[in-house]
Order: C-alpha cells, then sequence, then structure tokens
C-alpha cells in the first residue's frame, strides 16, 4: 500500500495565543477567485461562518464547531455556578447551523465531556482543555483523511477513471479529504488514470473547489455538469463514483450533497462500483435509517442566483434541500480510516468501532 500525500491546503487554522488568539477561515464561497481568510474572534463568529457557508464540508464544520465553543468559554466571566448555563447556551448557537452534518454534534458532545470531567475547575483550566481538544480533533482528522486515502487507494489496481461530486477535499476536512483523500492517494501511487468532478449545483463546490484543489495538485481532472454524469457512463469512461457523507446512519443510508442519489441510481443502471468515503464520526449508529436524517433546506437565491445574478424570474416556486439520501442498497461499500465495509451495513458497520 502506498503511503498517501499530505495535501498543502488547509480550510482554517489557528492564529496567535490562546488568551487573545483567533480562528482563520478560508473563505470558500470566493473561490476559486480570491484567496481570503476571514478572523473569527468569538463562538458567534464561527457560527455564522458555519451557517454562511464561509466553510463546509461535515469534518471541517466540526472541527470549526469546537474551537469556536473554545472560543465562547474563553469569554466567559461570570461565576462557575453559570458556566454550565454559558455552555449551553453556545452549545445550541454552533448546533443550530447545519442540522445534517452529524460531525458537527459529534465535536460538541466531545466538549461536553472535556466540560463535564472539568465542571468543577476554573474557567481558565476549563478553556484551555477545550482548546486541546478542539486541536486534537482537527489532528486527529488530517491523520484518519490520510488512512482512509489508503484504503480506499487499494481498491483499485490500475489506472482508474473516477467521477465525484461536491468538495470532499481538504476544504472540507482537517486538510487532505475523504472521496478526495482516496482520489489524492491513487493518484500519488500512479492508480489514476482521470477524474470528472460534478459542478455539484446550485452552490458549485464541485466547479469551485474540488476543480481548484485539483489543479493546485496537479491531478488531471474534467469539470462536467451534473447532468453529464449519465452521458460519460453510458460511453464507459467512468470506472467508479466516490464521494462523502454528511451523515451515515445505522442501516447504511447514506445522507451526502444533493445529487448523490441521482448518481448512485445511475451506477446500479450501468453496473457502476458506488463508494462513499467517510470518517468514523459521520456515522451515526443513533439514526436507524435515512428517514430520520433532518435534511437542510437553504436560502431559494441559492439556486435563483449565481455569482449574485439573478438566472430565474421572480415569482417562480424554488425548492432547495441541500441534501438528500441513497438509499444503503445502492451503496458498494463504505470507506473509513478503520478499513472498508461491505453490505449489509447493520452488521458491519458497528464491526467498525
Amino acid at each position: 500500500m502506498t503511503d498517501a500525500i499530505a495535501s498543502n491546503v488547509v480550510p482554517l487554522s489557528w492564529e496567535g495565543d490562546r488568551a487573545t488568539g483567533r480562528l482563520l477561515m478560508l473563505d470558500q464561497r470566493l473561490l476559486p477567485t480570491e484567496e481570503v481568510w476571514l478572523k473569527m474572534h468569538s463562538a458567534e463568529d464561527v457560527a455564522r461562518g458555519i451557517r454562511e457557508m464561509v466553510i463546509r464540508g461535515a469534518p471541517a464544520i466540526g472541527i470549526a464547531a469546537a474551537f469556536g465553543m473554545a472560543m465562547g468559554m474563553r469569554a466567559f466571566e461570570g461565576p462557575l455556578h453559570e458556566r454550565p448555563s454559558e455552555f449551553g447556551r453556545l452549545h445550541t448557537l454552533l448546533a443550530s447551523t447545519r442540522p445534517t452534518a452529524v460531525n458537527l454534534f459529534w465535536a460538541l458532545e466531545r466538549c461536553a465531556r472535556v466540560a463535564e470531567r472539568l465542571r468543577d475547575a476554573d474557567n481558565a483550566s476549563l478553556t484551555d482543555a477545550l482548546f486541546d481538544e478542539a486541536d486534537q480533533i482537527f489532528q486527529d482528522d488530517r491523520d484518519n483523511n490520510l488512512r482512509l486515502g489508503n484504503y480506499g487507494a487499494a481498491l483499485f489496481e490500475g489506472p482508474t477513471r473516477i467521477l465525484t461530486h461536491c468538495n470532499t477535499g481538504a476544504l472540507a476536512t482537517g486538510g487532505y479529504g475523504t472521496a478526495l483523500g482516496v482520489i489524492r492517494a491513487l493518484h500519488a501511487s500512479g492508480k489514476l488514470n482521470h477524474v470528472f468532478i460534478d459542478e455539484t449545483r446550485p452552490y458549485l463546490q464541485g466547479a469551485r473547489l474540488t476543480a481548484w484543489e485539483c489543479v493546485k495538485e496537479g491531478i488531471d481532472a474534467t469539470l462536467i455538469t451534473d447532468s453529464m454524469a449519465a452521458h460519460f457512463m453510458k460511453l464507459g469512461q467512468v470506472d467508479a463514483v466516490i464521494l462523502g457523507t454528511d451523515r451515515i446512519a445505522r442501516n447504511g443510508d447514506v445522507a451526502n450533497k444533493i445529487g448523490t442519489y441521482g448518481l448512485a441510481v445511475l451506477c446500479k443502471h450501468h453496473n457502476i462500483p458506488f463508494y462513499v468515503a467517510t470518517p468514523l464520526s459521520t456515522i451515526d449508529l443513533n439514526t436507524a435509517n435515512g428517514d430520520d436524517i433532518e435534511i437542510e433546506q437553504r436560502d431559494p437565491t441559492e439556486v435563483t442566483h449565481i455569482g449574485g445574478r439573478q438566472m430565474a424570474p421572480e415569482g417562480v416556486g424554488v425548492a432547495h434541500p441541500a441534501f438528500d439520501v441513497t438509499p444503503a442498497e445502492l451503496v458498494t461499500a463504505i470507506i473509513t480510516e478503520a478499513g472498508v465495509v461491505y453490505p449489509p451495513y447493520t452488521d458491519t458497520l458497528p464491526t467498525l468501532f
């Protein structure tokens, strides 16, 4: 197995010391034409950055939320008996930003366990421990993605043509990627022939972000519109589809960026493997199936406008579910940092833990 090569792209970083420092977020709304870093000084800033998609991608959202919680408690100056109430307020603030991404709640739960363990400690000790936890979540995600990439690359023998959707790379994680991490590992091992990138309407994460990462890293890629995927599959130019996820239910149902379900159906028709790459933190064994996953509904203007320009007439109805759910029976395998599992997922997913 060839070791994956780390990416130089990161979606966030820390600037300064813990007492007065701030979280820097690469504003992904402006990519690929501008690289602008925004300074987040508080939990409120982080919550706004997550909600407004300055940062996006389930793992990266979880990392950002952990730093947001640490900064939020850093600012607390009240008596010890009022601290649980403030912690609860911050938890609610951050948890309400993106309801579908389970990593957000997983990271906040890790912070909550720290707060419970240090419930009688002074606030400086708690704040320092929360920063330690955020740092650990950040580093763990990067390390886990490297392992995941190697497991995914091992599934393929020779030059492979991959189609991917949305952005699952360094920008969506701690700095390497899930599905795009597998693609990076294939590229590093000489087993990647080509990548097709869905533009991923309506927010164009594929066109703006995944294409940008591939260009930066010298990965041979072709950008296509979402509606072209079936055409290239029919021509026999796609060997596998690999994408990420924002939540996997206990039965293996996959919630991911809108358009994922359609790709899975196309793969079934064309007999193409459909792989989902995910860290363990995105697997939600407490959710029985996809019917129980809340689907975020976003601003209609993200559909009617592109780059600030109105593309649809006033008065037309607009639907904008940010995610769809792919049934487990359409998923060939799930790739994680602990290995690759196959159906039946109700039996195999718990073994990863």
